[in-house]
């Protein structure tokens, strides 16, 4: 792998904003705002979320009006970072606003935010319960639900790792078809940075699995506030063998209270003795060459590159950017083995609050040959422009706290054989354009 660090000078670009033709009639919250928002923004701006206001009723909303325009005009909400010009566009869990939608958010905001008819009113939307789980709708209620141990962190103080570990009571392999993960409360939402949970079970018989550390089958979920689950999709998972554990990491920070929770973990099995053709890991690409060379002078923009060879054919299921504070953007591209680069994903507007998973849709996620090389350019940002810096003075390492940095991307990883990679290529015809834009060879 190579890496390189690059100090940068680079103007600070203004939000672009491709307004849609405004309806004639007045905009109102009853007939045209409230259906938005009900398919947009309250999943999280509802009455007991972490979000700090509803936009439910128009009374909750109506104060919020110029800032919810000046934040949809930006992109910053509903959380979507994604660059709508480049690279795949279809995801299965796309949140974000059409031009249409933000045309019509800052029309209604220009005539005076009004009520409307309150006839128009849609239906209230129905919400799981807070304790209930996303996936019991699809699924039904889990299989399993592990919980780490508790931890109490106290109101001030240094970053916490805490990794306990947790048995998972299986007597027999069983494939996992989704996975949900949360804190066990909305106030552990304060305090935890990411939940990691690491799937330990002896893989030395699975020939399967000969490239992973025989004790260790890799991750099987991470949580961040903007990601909750991951469903595999149909014929592939993740395989759980009687003996194994999940080794948690809860990544704790001080907030001024004392809180303290642990994380759940909701496993979705394939009934039993159904057995998904593919498996399907979550893996670390890294955008640095080896752990301790990010080094990023004090108010500066800086840029890391680094590079996986793909061992085998592969889809990409999604890809999800991990930065912190300092974290500015992050790409993921293709090098083809002719040579060929194409740009998959570039997240131009990270936001270290939100660590969203973009899950590609099944006729968009890229199919790559045996060779092809995955390179990650990550980018920061270490001057005062960055709202989220605690500190421009100071040159920043990589380092697992909050106030250091990191460079990766996760993305579910699911092999295929050259032969399948093949007639695939073959399917989409020889010289068509894949999904990302790449032409098949």
């Amino acid at each position: 792998m190579v890496v390189s660090i690059r100090v940068l000078v680079i103007s600070a670009a203004l939000p672009v904003f491709l307004a849609a033709e405004p309806t004639v009639r007045p905009v109102t919250f009853t007939k045209d705002i409230a259906p938005i928002f009900q398919a947009k923004c309250q999943e999280c701006h509802r009455p007991g979320t972490a979000a700090p206001m509803s936009l439910v009723t128009y009374e909750e909303t109506r104060p919020w009006a110029k800032a919810i325009k000046e934040r949809v005009i930006s992109r910053n909400m509903p959380p979507w970072h994604l660059d709508k010009t480049v690279g795949i566009q279809h995801f299965l869990n796309d949140r974000s606003l059409s031009d249409a939608q933000i045309a019509t958010i800052v029309k209604w905001v220009d005539e005076g935010a009004p009520k409307g008819d309150p006839a128009d009113m849609p239906p209230p939307k129905q919400w799981p319960d807070d304790q209930g789980w996303v996936l019991a709708k699809q699924f039904g209620q889990p299989d399993m639900v592990l919980k780490s141990e508790p931890y109490t962190m106290p109101a001030h103080g240094q970053d916490v790792w805490f990794k306990p570990l947790t048995d998972i009571q299986l007597t027999e392999p069983r494939w996992v078809r989704a996975v949900e993960m949360r804190p066990g409360s909305l106030a552990g939402r304060k305090i935890m940075h990411h939940v990691l949970a690491y799937l330990i079970q002896d893989e030395a018989n699975n020939n399967a699995d000969l490239a992973q550390s025989p004790m260790n089958a890799g991750l099987l979920m991470e949580w961040a506030i903007g990601k909750n689950y991951d469903i595999y999709r149909p014929n592939t998972g993740k395989l759980l063998l009687p003996g194994s554990k999940i080794w948690w990491e809860l990544h704790l920070h001080a907030v001024g209270e004392e809180i303290r929770d642990h994380a759940e973990l909701a496993v979705y099995l394939y009934p039993k003795g159904e057995e998904p053709k593919y498996r399907t890991r979550l893996m670390l690409f890294t955008g640095m060459s080896k752990r301790g060379t990010l080094d990023i002078p004090p108010n500066s923009i800086a840029e890391t590159t680094g590079y996986t060879v793909l061992h085998s054919a592969a889809r990409l299921e999604n890809f999800q950017p991990h930065m912190h504070l300092r974290g500015k953007a992050m790409s993921m591209e293709a090098i083809l083995p002719d040579g060929t680069v194409e740009m998959l994903s570039y997240v131009d507007k990270f936001n270290f609050n939100w660590m969203n998973n973009y899950i590609y849709t099944d006729d968009a996620a890229p199919v790559l040959p045996k060779g092809t090389i995955i390179k990650i350019t990550a980018w920061y940002d270490n001057t005062t422009a960055n709202r989220n810096n605690p500190d421009p003075n100071q040159w920043v390492g990589f380092g697992d706290r909050t106030v250091d940095e990191m460079s990766h991307a996760w993305v579910n990883v699911t092999n295929i054989s050259d032969e399948e990679y093949k007639e695939w290529a073959a399917a989409h015809k020889k010289g068509a354009r894949m999904p990302t834009g790449d032409t098949v060879q």
